[in-house]
Order: structure tokens, then C-alpha cells, then sequence
């Protein structure tokens, strides 16, 4: 008589690398929406590589950071404008763009501002290994220093477009004029710092009327900041969308003739529950932490790197471990995958600052470090991995 099944008999198969929902690159991701705008504007060497969008001589893109497609479709109340644009997203297909992997501000702004994906522009994360000097380094505050033209030498499309007589400008936040972050992604033509957003936005529509052909490039940080300090369940958050959605109605009110406006985003955002079983810590597991060297990433986006000779065990327990509710690949399989791009976009240099295994988060949880990442750790909102919660963006489209 056969014996019932025991617990101990159930070996679950680790989530597929390629069954994660990798990035629409080259057709309908963040890295294709400039290149497609600096086409219909004539720019040499662009590709209109989103088919669903139509010339203009001047555009507009206005990033919110961290308004998630999700997100948006959630709150109608909230962002009634821009709810009534939903239909309008990705040239009135209604679909969403997709930001690129890890779903993160550096990596994505830097996608945005060079048409290019994480494996070719060299920002693929919010903290990865130097090859060069063996230390993590943190792309979006720039920690430590290293030569921000050796770290992503293309150019940027606002650079190519200012180059072939396009009027290029960015508006934003003065703090950020001067970043090694923007001097990398986002320079090219002019920068004008406004503190408030209506003035950015009154002036981004100034900056539009400037020229017969115009490429200006406008931002908003404060909605992340409140979905990772209060979550998205507050009214801070809320609070922050209203405002922002006022915003995007007072541009699109000013808007001068033959001008398409896009608003879009980096990433979208979930909120993870504080508690063992949603939040690992990886300083208080011993498996995890056996045989690796440098912990790089983010909660739901982590490079690790493994002490020499230990790659195939440290692939292995993270896999065992996590492998239910994270896609957990080594470098070659997430490059196979198409995670940072096609594997043939993968420039040597950026190679080695991939993780040699990288996990991505299916589930509503998190790997955090809370020696070592205290205030990451601590965040309630987080993003990172390919979720439609994080990898889905609006490209909301108001035509002139």
C-alpha cells in the first residue's frame, strides 16, 4: 500500500530566470522613449523605436518619480487628470511603457537621458561593484567618487539633439544641477533650477515656446519620497498625488502650439509589511551571507557578489532559500534573460558590475541588510524588481 506523501517529500522548483517579465527594450521601454521623440524632431543617428507615437516639433516630458502605472489606475479620485489621460497612454494604445531593470530612479534616469538599457549606459542598480576598486557604488548619490565619464561615456539624447539644433532643457530642482547622476543622464542644452513645482512647470512651457523644434525634460521627486518614507495606504502620499496631478494639468494648460506633452514615470512602488516573514534580513542569515563578498542592490533588486571560487554555491543557497519568491539568476542567465538589455547590448564594462547572482522579487517581499542599510531598510514603499507594480509606467500623451 502506498505511503502518503510527507512534507519533507515536497521540493519546490525555483522560479525560472526566464520566466521573469523582463523589460520591453528596443520596442516600448523608458531607454526608447527619447530616441523616439529625437527621430520625429530629425535628430541623426534616433530610432523611432516606440511605433505608437507621433512626431512633433516640440515635446515635452515630465518624469513624476515613482507614479506607477498601478498606482495611477488605483487612485482615480486622487489624480482625476491625469486618470481621464489613461487611454492616451503609449500613443492612445492605452498600454503602459516599462522602466528598465532594476526598476530604480539612477538606472532609469540614466535609460531616460541616453536611450540606452542598463547593460550599455553601465547604471544597472542602486548600489553595484566597481570592477575596478572591489567597493560598492552607490549610483544615485554617487559614493564613492569615481570619474562620471569613465562610469557612462555616451552621450545623452539632449546632447545629440542640442548638437543638431534642437533647444534642449531641463528643469528641475536646483540640488540637482550639478549631480554627477544628471551630468551622466540628463545633460545636454540647458539646465534652470526652479525650487517650486509651478514654476518648473511654467517654465518647462516657456522653454517649449523658445524654438520651432524643442526637447524639454521636467521632474518631480517628492511623490517617491513620500510612498518610501509614509507608503502608498497614507495621505502623505495621496496628498502628494493630488499636488502632482494638479501640476500636470497646469503644463498641459500652457502648452504652445504643435507640442506633445508625456508624463511618465521611473518606476511604480509597492509597501511591504514589517515583519520576519516579508523583510529577510541578510545580516542575521548566516546562509545567505555564506560566501559573499559585497551585498549590492536593494531590497527587491539585489546584486551579490560571491568571494571567488564560491559563485555556484552561493547561487545554489540563494536559490534553495529564496528561489519560491524571487527569479533568482546568476550574471549569465540574467543576461540571457534580456534583464539589462539584449545579451549583445551587455558592454564589457558593465559586466563585471553585475551581480554573480542576481535576485529579483516575485512576492510582496523584501532582502534587507539592517546593519549595514539601516534607512533603506526602514522604508515602507519599495521598488525594484519587474512586478507590474514596479516595471510599469504611464506614458500619458496631451497633444497641442
Amino acid at each position: 500500500m502506498a505511503q502518503p506523501a510527507s512534507a519533507w517529500d515536497h521540493h519546490p522548483q525555483p522560479l525560472a530566470p526566464a520566466s521573469a517579465p523582463a523589460p520591453e527594450y528596443g520596442t516600448g521601454s523608458l531607454a526608447d522613449l527619447l530616441p523616439t521623440l529625437a527621430a520625429g524632431m530629425a535628430v541623426p543617428g534616433m530610432t523611432a523605436a516606440i511605433p505608437e507615437l507621433t512626431a512633433a516639433d516640440r515635446n515635452c516630458v515630465f518624469l513624476i518619480d515613482g507614479l506607477g502605472w498601478e498606482q495611477l489606475r488605483a487612485h482615480p479620485d486622487e489624480a482625476p487628470f491625469m486618470t481621464a489621460l489613461l487611454g492616451t497612454s503609449r500613443g492612445g494604445t492605452g498600454r503602459p511603457l516599462t522602466a528598465a531593470f532594476p526598476a530604480t530612479t539612477a538606472t532609469s534616469l540614466a535609460s531616460v537621458g541616453t536611450g540606452r538599457p542598463p547593460g550599455t549606459h553601465g547604471l544597472p542598480g542602486y548600489t553595484v561593484r566597481n570592477p575596478d576598486t572591489g567597493e560598492l557604488m552607490n549610483q544615485l548619490r554617487w559614493q564613492p567618487w569615481t570619474s562620471p565619464k569613465v562610469w557612462q561615456p555616451y552621450p545623452t539624447v539632449f546632447q545629440l539633439a542640442h548638437e543638431a539644433g534642437v533647444h534642449a532643457a531641463q528643469v528641475s530642482s536646483p540640488t540637482f544641477e550639478n549631480t554627477p547622476l544628471t551630468k551622466v543622464a540628463l545633460s545636454g542644452g540647458s539646465f534652470l533650477g526652479r525650487l517650486s513645482g509651478e514654476d518648473r512647470v511654467d517654465l518647462a512651457a516657456q522653454q517649449l515656446a523658445a524654438a520651432d523644434r524643442s526637447l524639454v525634460y521636467t521632474y518631480y521627486a517628492e511623490l517617491d519620497g513620500a510612498g518610501h518614507r509614509f507608503g502608498l495606504d497614507s495621505d502623505n502620499w495621496r496628498g502628494q498625488l493630488m499636488y502632482v496631478d494638479r501640476l500636470v494639468q497646469r503644463l498641459a494648460e500652457q502648452l504652445p502650439p504643435n507640442t506633445t506633452l508625456y508624463v511618465t514615470a521611473d518606476h511604480g512602488m509597492i509597501d511591504v509589511p514589517f515583519d520576519e516573514q516579508h523583510r529577510i534580513d541578510f545580516d542575521d542569515d548566516w546562509e545567505l551571507r555564506a560566501g559573499v563578498a559585497l551585498l549590492g542592490g536593494e531590497g527587491r533588486a539585489r546584486h551579490v557578489y560571491a568571494v571567488p571560487g564560491a559563485e555556484n554555491d552561493v547561487l545554489t543557497c540563494w536559490r534553495e532559500v529564496l528561489g519560491e519568491q524571487f527569479w533568482i539568476a546568476s550574471r549569465d542567465e540574467a543576461i540571457e534573460a534580456g534583464w539589462f538589455g539584449r545579451p549583445d547590448q551587455i558592454d564589457p564594462r558593465v559586466y563585471g558590475r553585475l551581480g554573480d547572482v542576481v535576485a529579483a522579487a516575485r512576492d510582496d517581499v523584501l532582502i534587507i541588510a539592517s546593519q549595514r542599510e539601516p534607512k533603506e531598510s526602514a522604508m515602507v514603499g519599495n521598488h525594484g524588481s519587474m512586478t507590474a507594480a514596479e516595471q510599469l509606467v504611464p506614458l500619458l500623451e496631451v497633444r497641442s
